[in-house]
Order: C-alpha cells, then structure tokens, then sequence
C-alpha cells in the first residue's frame, strides 16, 4: 500500500472516530504536529485500547486476588496489591519526568515501560507455572513463595507502568489538539469495555476453567501480548521534538516542582480537588463488601465481575470523553456527586432493605454505577490536567500530581484500620462527605479547554 493510501486510510478513520470533518483542525500543538494529527490520534486510540483492555483482565482489584486465593496465599498478600499496584505507579514520576525533559522525544519513554509491563506479567505467568502447586518443573515452592514472587513483579510492573503515565500525556498534548483528548481517551475506553465483555462472556459460558491455574496463565500471557503491540503501535506515532529545559539533578529539581502546588495556585487547586476525588477509587471495595454479606454468591464469581466492568466502561467511556472535551471540571464534579449518590444508596439499603442488596440486579446495579462514577473521575482530571498544562510544563505537572496522590494512596491504607476500629459503614460514611467536598472543588475550577 502506497502512503498516500494509508494517509488517505488513517484520515477518514480519524474523522470517523472522531467526528471531525477537518483534520487539519489544531489547537495547543504544534504547527508541524497538525498534518499528522490523524495518524496520531489512530495510534494512541490503539495503543491505549491495548493497554486498557490488558489493566482489566489482569486488575489488582479482582484478576490478581483471585490468582493468589486459588494457590492459597496468605491473605495480606492480597492486602497489599491495589496500594502498591497504584502508588508505585505514581510516586516515581516525579523523578521520571526530570529525565524525560532532557529528551526532545519522548514517546520511547512509553514504549520502554510498555515493555516493562509485559515482561512482569510473562513472568508472573512463568511463576505461577514454576513455583505453585502446579509447577512444571516438578518444584512445589510453597504460596508464601509465590505470593512474594507476584509482589515482586507487581512492583516492576508498577514502576514501569509509572514511567508510561508521564510520557502518555507529554506526548498526547503535543500530538492531540484540545477538544479531542476526552473523546480520544473515552473512545478508548469504550472499546476496551467491548472487548472486556466478550472476556468475561467467554469466562462465564466456561465454568470448568474459571477459577483454574490455566484460565490465569492465559490471561497474563494474553494481556503481556496486548502490551507488546501497543508499544509497537505506540513506537510509530508521529512526536515532534519538544523543549527540553528543566533538566537537572532529578532530587534538586523534584523538590523545585513540588513547590508548584502553592506556587501556581489553579495547579493547587486542582491538586487538592483530585486528593479528594480519590473517594470514588476507595469506595468501590467498601460497596462489594457490603453486597457480598447479603449474595448467594452470583456477583462474586470473576466472569460476573468482569461483565460489570466491562459495561461500565463500554457505556460511560464516550460519554465522560465527550463531556471532558467542552468542560472536564463538571466532569469531575459529576463523577464525585455520582459516586457519594451510590455510596449513600447502598448505606440506606444496608439499614433498611439488606436482603434487596442480595438482588443480582440490585447489587450489580450498584458496582456498574460506582465503576461508571469511577471512570468519570479518571477521565476528567486527565483530560483537564493535560488541558491546563502547556507543552513545557506538561510532564512536570503530571509528574508532581501524581506523586501527591501517590503518597494519598499509601495513606489510604489507614481505612482499613478505621474499617476494624468503627465498621464499613463508618468508611462509606467519610467517603461520602469527601466526595461531595470533591464534587463541590470540582465546580469551583474553571474552565480550561478554551485557555
């Protein structure tokens, strides 16, 4: 195929996807960035798709527990996967993205740490054969054994996915015009939702191999795969070379940024409302606790989780992108009034009508809506922060807010002592008021998509 046809390809795929009769339409790139922005944009739509897809069927939050109880690991392994998988992908960045401004180039960043993820979840596959009770090489390692050795690569997987967070919005902001960033990420969240169904429809019309070492191993191998071909996907898009002062010794100069929360007062803000935003992450195994107590068990099984995760994200993806791209900031309060509305809901139905939380509909209901709430609040602070940045501050705002909630979420731990101490009532009650707290900072931010 000549490249006149495969430009000719990728722009009425680009107009098509997204809605852009012109595209040639650019705002907040570069000049030189505008004649590739249809490329681009069909590219990061891949990539990310990939990358989603594969973040839902091996989630810290289900996949990974389900892993470890099948080979018997003490439970405080399971304690420990969604705040490592989630703070030692942030807590990095700051020291990261030092580094990356002192390249003009940045997307082989991403690619780097694209390659660093597939290569922890092959090896945790390679684990999971050799060290578990199923071990191939006929060495029955014990599961505190293998529960160490899937911490261990959860952190290498983590930092590496920390590496890719920072580069993904450096290098969307200098490729993707203002008004298609939202819809370019809700696009592919949408997608991967799609995709994430058909899992989890396969898994539930296959009982005999749900709960199976070899339904595992599959599904770490398949999601390292999807990561290989994003960072193939990734490698080709077109980055025109950026600033690259502010470089420097990483520690000196992360001490500098972080001073930019007090210093640039909108960056402040938006800092302290995504601290708060947190509340709709938090919430969500509080609320499957609860449903839990009160179900025969039809919402425990990993095909029905993933089923509800996939609708949410096959339904609320477009619509959060599309809102994100005219006003990202409402987008945020939205999610946060939304996830406090279904944390309230379950808390009056566990006083009042437990058995309706045992309801398959009822109780699935409640999780599609506190996963759709979540993704909204995901979708609009990233979509506002790359809009508030600019092309030299970019990585350094993302890197600093990152750390900040990496740290956040380190702390958040201390919920499960509250949980002990006072019940999970009493956590849902103060996720609740820092939600509302959340969605009433998110209206107070102003606009950024016409800055």
């Amino acid at each position: 195929m000549s490249k006149e046809s495969e430009n000719d390809i990728t722009d009425r795929m680009y107009q098509f996807l997204s809605e852009d009769e012109d595209a040639r339409v650019c705002k907040d790139i570069p000049d030189e960035a505008c004649g590739e922005q249809p490329t681009a944009f069909v590219l990061h739509l891949l990539s990310l798709t990939l990358t989603k897809l594969g973040d839902s069927i091996v989630s810290a939050r289900l996949v990974l527990p389900w892993m470890l109880s099948v080979v018997g690991a003490p439970a405080f392994f399971i304690s420990m996967l969604v705040p490592l998988r989630e703070s030692l992908s942030l807590l990095p960045q700051l020291f990261v993205a030092q580094r990356m401004r002192e390249q003009p180039v940045r997307k082989w960043f991403w690619v780097a740490g694209s390659l660093g993820q597939a290569l922890a979840l092959v090896l945790m596959a390679a684990g999971f054969l050799m060290l578990s009770d199923y071990g191939l090489l006929g060495w029955q390692a014990s599961a505190t054994t293998f529960g160490w050795w899937v911490i261990g690569w959860l952190i290498v997987f983590s930092l590496s996915r920390g590496i890719c967070s920072v580069a993904s919005k450096d290098v969307l902001g200098k490729t993707i015009s203002k008004t298609r960033r939202g819809r370019l990420t809700g696009l592919a969240a949408t997608t991967a939702g799609v995709l994430t169904l058909a899992t989890a429809i396969v898994i539930i019309f296959a009982p005999e191999v749900e709960g199976s070492y070899v339904l595992f191993i599959a599904l770490l191998l398949a999601a390292a795969a999807l990561w290989l071909v994003a960072a193939v996907c990734y490698g080709r898009i077109p980055e025109t070379p950026g600033a690259t002062e502010g470089g420097g010794n990483a520690i000196t100069e992360a001490v500098k940024s972080i001073a930019l929360i007090w210093q640039d007062k909108q960056f402040g803000q938006f800092v302290a409302t995504r601290a708060l935003l947190v509340s709709s992450a938090f919430s969500i195994p509080y609320i499957v606790v609860l449903i839990q107590r009160q179900s025969a068990g039809e919402l425990t099984g990993l095909g029905g989780m993933l089923l509800a995760s996939g609708l949410a994200g096959m339904l609320a993806g477009r619509f959060w992108g599309r809102w994100s791209d005219s006003a990202s900031n409402h987008v945020m309060a939205a999610a946060a009034f939304m996830a406090s509305a279904v944390m309230a809901i379950t808390l009056l139905m566990d006083f009042t009508a437990q058995a309706w939380l045992g309801q398959v509909l009822v109780g699935g209901g409640l999780i599609f809506l506190a996963a759709v709430a979540h993704h909204g609040a995901r979708l609009g602070r990233k979509t506002y922060l790359v809009d508030m940045a600019n092309q030299e501050n970019r990585a350094q705002y993302t890197a600093v807010s990152n750390t900040v909630i990496g740290i956040l979420l380190l702390l958040g731990m201390l919920l499960g002592v509250l949980d002990e101490l006072a019940g999970t009532h009493a956590v849902l009650g103060l996720l609740i008021v820092v939600g509302v707290i959340a969605g009433v900072r998110a209206l107070t931010l102003p606009n950024v998509t016409d800055q």
